[in-house]
């Protein structure tokens, strides 16, 4: 195997991890050190030479090599067996429809958000459920810690440089989560989208933080999506956002589930409960203008259609708290894009 990239030299473990903190190439947690051993096998698993090219990211003319993936799949504390996830996510990453340079390089803060579904999930023993969002689970976590190294390493997307967010959020260390499929009370997502059920497949998305709502009260598809849409409507801003994804945990799920509510019918329902009028908007200066009489019968929708909300089912059995994220940019801004997982 010949690889292209410098070697270092470090006598030990821990003058190899200051080496990558002196260098740049942490995001700020420490980091496995690249061996040649252990590239090798990010690359043996994926069935990858070195040299190839995986993704090409038109407005960076940067080339994104199976070598520099796997190399990022090492610093993150990745097992060999996740490398064909990120090389996935990566080729989702340059795709026209996600728009690399907007969401990479805007003041707004989005993360990559990223979705897998298929068998691999429950492979790798990726988290469905508890804890969702949060710390304990290691594909998860280094999946999704990866695909923004590799942003940072590779493509140079580094904060206060090409990436200028002003805030950015937590999902930027990692934002990475499994669909429910056993339990969910629709088609998995990526069904949804073409594949069949036995095909792996990863999602993404340019996306904010996510927001959690509570309902306790409801016994009914509509209560809930009440709350939800209530939550969402001040998200709409000044003009429609491109996608949101719907995610309902246990109870919520089950309460889908029992009044055999489709995919379908949840995104009607949310496309029509979250528009608010124009006058709202001014009001509440997230839109410039006095406001008119007309304004007050002028409805803004939050997305363009009810396909945009991606609706999953993820998350605690237990429990009265779903959530909803929302995606970056106005109406023509970065839209989310699936990719086949591809193993050897």
């Amino acid at each position: 195997m010949q690889l292209k990239s410098r070697h270092y030299a470090a006598s030990d473990t821990a003058e190899a991890m200051e080496l990558c903190y002196a260098k740049g190439w942490t995001d700020g947690f420490p980091v496995v050190p690249p061996t040649e051993e252990r590239i090798g096998a990010m690359l043996a698993a994926a069935g990858l030479d070195p040299d190839q090219q995986v993704a090409f990211i038109e407005n960076r003319q940067v080339s994104v090599t199976a070598e520099k993936i796997a190399i990022n799949t090492v610093l993150a504390g990745c097992k060999p067996e996740y490398m064909p996830v990120i090389v996935a996510a990566v080729e989702a990453l340059a795709d026209p429809l996600y728009g690399y340079h907007g969401p990479a390089t805007s003041t707004g803060g989005s993360a990559v958000f990223m979705l897998v579904n298929g068998p691999i999930a429950r492979e790798l023993d990726m988290n469905c459920g508890d804890n969702l969002f949060g710390p304990g689970w290691r594909a998860n976590a280094t999946i999704g810690r990866a695909v923004r190294l590799i942003m940072r390493n590779t493509i140079g997307t580094l904060p206060g440089v090409l990436d200028r967010s002003s805030l950015g959020h937590a999902g930027k260390y990692t934002f990475c989560i499994a669909e429910n499929e056993a339990e969910s009370p629709w088609p998995p997502l990526h069904v949804e989208r073409g594949f069949k059920r036995e095909q792996n497949a990863v999602t993404i998305m340019a996306a904010l933080a996510p927001h959690q709502f509570s309902n306790g009260l409801s016994s009914t598809p509509e209560g809930v999506l009440t709350t939800a849409c209530a939550n969402m409507r001040i998200c709409a801003g000044t003009a429609r956002q491109p996608q949101y994804v719907l995610v309902f945990a246990g109870e919520h799920m089950a309460i889908m589930a029992k009044a055999g509510w489709t995919r379908d019918d949840v995104e009607r329902y949310c496309f029509e409960h979250t528009k608010i009028s124009v006058a709202e908007l001014k009001r509440i200066n997230l839109k410039d203008g006095a406001v008119g009489p007309e304004d007050e019968t002028a409805m803004q929708s939050l997305v363009q259609t009810p396909q945009d909300f991606l609706v999953i089912a993820a998350g605690g059995r237990a429990g009265v708290q779903s959530a909803y994220i929302p995606g970056w940019g106005s109406k023509n801004g970065s839209q989310s894009v699936t990719k086949e997982i591809r193993r050897p």
